[in-house]
């Protein structure tokens, strides 16, 4: 079997009028490409679908199965691949990577998005080493949410939300990217495969038949905010199911961060999905409230949310 650098298209080669410079990076599915747009005059980034356990590169850098066995799952692949490509194409919000085109060719599909200066948000933690005020928590994932928000308005689910897939632009405008994983929203009994899942990051849904929705992704929020405080994932969900060792914000970082936020982060890390929000809004209400005082009414400033009227 190839490795994924083999499988890439060589620099020089033209896909309609993108020229690839170099290949980026991929996945267990996808090859990610720098290209340039010779009509606009850009540089763009181009997402190539190629499952390395499914498909390879032909000699005539076309896309093949690898046998009989895989073709049906390919094909279902492809058309799954184009619908989400056609789907994201329509969100127009400055916190999700913007989808310029996408088509069919070489027996595969492209998706072509915009290219963007800056890092992403596990390279700044790692160079940091957790720690990150909650200035910048509370700048950067409001913004983020506003994105998630309209994703999930569109009924998608991003299913792979983490650090490394949070790109950060100068001025510290976040950038939700890189949504291989995404899938329509509300589907059930699904076994996600290992590619789509990033331990201590996906909730116990995705490691399991479970039901799948906007609070799996809030879970993966609250872990990408733990990161920031802590410099390193929460534990991984399978295990906080069988015994949760799980330190919560609350306690660990008392007198560093604000209760508010602290709280909205344990929250949204919630094992049982019941207890975790719902909604993107539900989260960006918490955190858009003032900073909690000291001393909170019993129930804390999660206490005095959920007794809000429109949030029963």
């Amino acid at each position: 079997m190839k490795t994924k650098m083999e499988n890439a298209l060589p620099p020089g080669y033209v896909l309609r009028q993108y020229r690839i410079v170099r290949t980026l990076g991929g996945g267990g599915f996808s090859i990610v490409y720098l290209a340039e747009d010779s009509q606009q005059q850009r540089p763009v980034v181009i997402k190539e679908y190629l499952p390395s356990s499914q498909a390879r590169r032909a000699e005539d850098e076309s896309v093949e199965s690898l046998s009989a066995e895989t073709d049906v799952t390919f094909r279902q692949g492809i058309k799954r691949f184009f619908d989400e490509a056609a789907a994201l194409a329509r969100i127009n919000h400055p916190s999700i990577v913007r989808v310029l085109d996408f088509f069919r060719d070489n027996n595969t599909v492209y998706l072509v998005m915009s290219y963007e200066e800056g890092k992403d948000l596990g390279s700044y933690i790692k160079q940091r080493g957790g720690g990150l005020s909650e200035k910048f928590l509370r700048t950067v994932f409001p913004q983020l949410l506003l994105g998630l928000r309209e994703l999930h308005a569109s009924n998608l689910l991003h299913l792979d939300i983490k650090p490394a897939n949070i790109f950060l632009r100068p001025g510290g405008k976040p950038l939700l990217i890189d949504f291989g994983a995404a899938q329509p929203a509300y589907r059930e009994n699904r076994v996600l495969s290992a590619h789509t899942l990033t331990l201590g990051y996906a909730p116990i849904e995705q490691h399991k038949r479970g039901h799948l929705g906007p609070w799996t992704d809030l879970y993966a929020i609250g872990a990408s905010m733990w990161a920031c405080m802590s410099g390193k994932s929460p534990p991984p969900a399978p295990e906080r199911a069988k015994r949760d060792k799980y330190k919560t914000a609350m306690k660990v970082y008392a007198g560093r961060y604000s209760k508010q936020l602290l709280e909205a982060v344990d929250w949204c890390l919630k094992v049982d999905q019941i207890e975790r929000p719902q909604t993107v809004q539900q989260l960006l209400d918490i955190l858009a409230q003032p900073a909690a005082p000291e001393t909170e009414p019993e129930g804390g400033v999660l206490g005095r949310f959920l007794k809000l009227p429109w949030a029963k």
